[in-house]
């Protein structure tokens, strides 16, 4: 049976893979710190194209349509910023 306890005499430092620092990164001491990038930019535009859909729909006015676009635009705008700020050398 394999050993599932910390081994509390080692005075090593832990290195992490990802090279963050455990202080400013708790999580990263459980193997997991960062962001799923991919995961939230497809959601954006899933969620900027659900705006679009909500239009076809039983109100009569107008005005909920403009919201709706105004919306779904900032978050087309904020996606796509993003997309070319991260293709940016830094």
């Amino acid at each position: 049976m394999a050993d599932t306890e910390l081994d509390k005499v080692s005075s090593e430092p832990v290195v992490a893979v990802s090279n963050v620092d455990t202080a400013e990164v708790p999580s990263a001491e459980w193997g997991w710190s960062g962001e799923s990038i991919k995961t939230f930019r497809f959601f954006g535009w899933l969620f900027a194209a659900f705006l679009l859909v909500m239009i076809i729909g039983n109100h009569e006015g107008r005005v909920e349509d403009w919201y709706l676009i105004g919306f779904a635009a900032v978050m087309v705008i904020l996606l796509v910023r993003d997309v070319i700020m991260r293709r940016k050398p830094r």
